[in-house]
């Protein structure tokens, strides 16, 4: 009997012992507990715990990808959008991450999706479709300022879909067509412009010279008359015939 129990303590002993030692990675630290008050951090590599008067939290250092679960927000010119995005962050100071937060996971979480709501909602829908680099910067601004007193460094937020309604989409494409009909049509004018300002200058270098203006007559009834495909009346200048005549005889001077 006396044997039995002595190989129980053996054993116990020897359990406790072997409990007393931890591992840690290289990205993974220990915030180590004396009875309940923040002793030391710990790591990495080979550790050594006290049992029962000394207790270890692990902490992850490494970069933890957050998506912010899709959040409804009206933009600030009233439209009804679904936004989610996703948050790069890492803890850069394991005592505060364990004492200053219960659940810094859950906590940045639920700080990302409040801000989310709250920064987008203050800007326009163009904004949210055209400035998103901007957008990001601004996000991350803020929560890393909230997130510093947990020993957090936020690394980057990416907005990632901005969702519409059908009806707002197709405003949109109705917008977007009308804006390429707008700017057809004012191509289209500037043509017109300036094919009248090449007309006018036209017009003023044939009307300085009137022999000039029958060739061009008499061209334009060439062209016309190619075309077979219809009956064309022109009408005819009276002193057309007179400035032909008068065409030859220097010719032929």
């Amino acid at each position: 009997m006396i044997t039995y129990t002595l190989a129980t303590v053996i054993v116990l002993v020897l359990a406790l012992i072997i409990s007393m030692f931890r591992v840690l990675r290289e990205y993974e630290r220990a915030v180590v507990f004396l009875l309940g008050r923040f002793y030391e951090v710990k790591g990495p590599g080979l550790i050594i715990i006290i049992p029962i008067i000394q207790q270890m939290v692990r902490v992850d250092l490494r970069t933890i990808v957050l998506d912010v679960p899709t959040q409804d927000l009206i933009t600030r010119d009233n439209v009804s959008v679904k936004v989610n995005a996703v948050v790069y962050f890492r803890v850069i100071d394991p005592k505060m991450a364990i004492i200053n937060v219960e659940n810094y996971l859950e906590a940045t979480s639920q700080l990302s999706q409040t801000t989310l709501r709250s920064v987008l909602g203050q800007h326009e829908l163009d904004e949210l479709l055209s400035a998103r680099d901007e957008l990001n910067k601004d996000l991350q601004g803020i929560l890393d300022m909230h997130t510093d007193n947990w020993g957090i460094k936020i690394a980057n937020v990416e907005i990632k879909h901005v969702d519409l309604d059908d009806s707002m989409v197709r405003a949109l494409a109705r917008q977007a067509e009308a804006e390429r009909s707008r700017r057809a049509k004012v191509i289209h004018a500037t043509g017109e412009l300036e094919a009248s300002k090449k007309l006018m200058e036209a017009a003023e270098i044939l009307n300085q010279s009137p022999n000039a203006i029958q060739l061009r007559y008499l061209q334009t009834l060439t062209e016309i008359a190619n075309d077979r495909t219809s009956t064309i009346v022109f009408p005819l200048p009276i002193d057309l015939v007179d400035k032909v005549k008068s065409i030859a005889n220097k010719h032929h001077e």
